[in-house]
């Protein structure tokens, strides 16, 4: 019985034993496996370091073909790679030296403006082997300071942004013979060549209401994208008809020259400025007196343009049709008292004269109204945010009746009402 026992324990400590080394076994096996395969590893991605750096070595024939094809396989990649990097790069303004700007310019010989900032000439410059028409402005190197400041004021916001109703600024120039910038070319011209023709139905020139709206919404969407969507909020301060360009046959509106623009951090709800801004007509009230102004002056410079789209004429006309003296006349405040007293009939006229579909044209014209006649109140705080804007001009938000913008003024002329109900009578006939 006992040797029954001790055999018993032999067998059960053979077993224990036999498990104990197949399972030392395993692991060995394992272990090594993982070296071979880490050793592998790092042989195949030596390889892969030295073909990338040139680098060739020893090794056969085959293994060399191999190392030529992926090093060619990594050229090609890195070859992409530089392109995309370069496209991404000329996306921001380039510096062009003097002699460039008088080649791009033919040594400026097509200037097509002018104004107090210096000149601007129509040239090119080769892009990818095809000629791209550019607009060169060259500043008045006679101003000094001045044409620094607006140097830098164009540079340094409308070169950080990208949009399609903002004109691109290709490349600049800065050096003590020349002081230029280079944009994209805008073939048709600025707005107020449309819209104050003076025979505008005899003309190549006329534009039906329904291209101005869609011309009104673009301009709307720029400054809602300068106002809203930059990482810094920029004011352009100078919204006007002259600084919206048109493009193609669609007639594309960009808006330019942000030469009075100026950055400020969105936190900053109140700017301090030194000096007027803006031009006479658009500028908002605060801007030429010691109040402190926010980007809703660019909403009531806005709000203007929209008068003028509207009138198809100057806000403020001198000593037209047929020599009689109209210079009290004010065409936005005409305009809220044809509004408030609820006989909107001759704007609309005005507004919509010799275009086709009149039910949506008045429809449309109506809305603008209404838009224009918030985005002048007087007080900042009351005009709507440029996104509200787009949003009203599109007809996603109902347009509440407007308040009276003008109350702050002397009471208007009746005599000078007279005078323009019988102008708009006239004109209708």
């Amino acid at each position: 019985m006992a040797i029954a026992s001790g055999n018993l324990a032999l067998a059960i400590i053979g077993v224990i034993t036999a498990g104990v080394v197949i399972v030392v076994a395993t692991v060995s096996i394992y272990m090594c496996t993982k070296v071979v395969m880490k050793s592998s590893s790092q042989e195949y991605m030596g390889n892969q370091r030295r073909t990338a750096y040139g680098g060739g070595g020893g090794g056969s024939s085959s293994q060399r073909s191999r190392s030529r094809h992926r090093g060619c396989d990594a050229d090609v990649e890195m070859g992409s790679m530089s392109h995309f990097i370069e496209g991404l790069q000329n996306e921001r303004p380039v510096r062009f030296n003097a002699q460039q700007v008088r080649g791009f310019t033919d040594n400026y010989a097509h200037k097509i403006g002018s104004g107090g900032f210096g000149v601007v000439y129509r040239g090119s410059f080769p892009s990818s082997g095809v000629a791209v028409a550019v607009a060169v402005k060259v500043l008045n190197s006679t101003l000094g300071k001045c044409a620094e400041e607006q140097f830098m004021a164009e540079v340094g916001t409308i070169g950080r942004t990208y949009h399609i109703n903002l004109v691109r600024l290709y490349g600049f120039c800065f050096d003590a013979e020349v002081k230029a910038l280079v944009y994209e070319y805008m073939d048709k011209g600025s707005l107020d060549r449309y819209l104050f023709d003076p025979n505008p139905s005899c003309s190549r020139k006329f534009i039906g209401f329904e291209k101005l709206h869609e011309i009104a919404v673009g301009t709307a969407k720029a400054v809602r994208y300068l106002h809203e969507e930059c990482a810094q909020r920029i004011i352009h301060y100078d919204i006007k008809p002259e600084n919206v360009l048109l493009s193609g046959e669609e007639m594309a509106p960009k808006v330019s020259d942000f030469g009075l623009a100026k950055l400020c951090d969105r936190e900053v709800t109140h700017l301090t400025i030194t000096g007027a801004r803006g031009t006479p007509g658009y500028a908002a009230p605060e801007l030429w007196t010691p109040m402190p102004v926010t980007h809703k002056c660019d909403v009531y410079s806005y709000g203007m343009l929209l008068f003028e789209v509207l009138g198809r004429r100057r806000n403020l006309q001198l000593g037209v049709h047929g020599g009689r003296d109209q210079s009290q006349e004010w065409y936005p405040r005409w305009v809220w008292n044809r509004f408030e007293a609820g006989e909107m009939e001759a704007v609309l006229a005005r507004a919509t004269a010799a275009s086709g579909g009149k039910e949506m044209r008045e429809k449309l014209a109506e809305r603008v109204c209404k838009v224009a006649l918030w985005c002048v109140q007087y007080r900042p705080e009351d005009r709507p945010s440029m996104g509200d804007v787009v949003r009203m001009l599109e007809g996603e938000d109902h347009i509440a009746a407007p308040c009276n913008p003008f109350a702050h003024l002397a009471p208007y002329s009746a005599a000078v009402t007279a005078e323009m109900d019988g102008s708009s009578a006239r004109a209708k006939r």
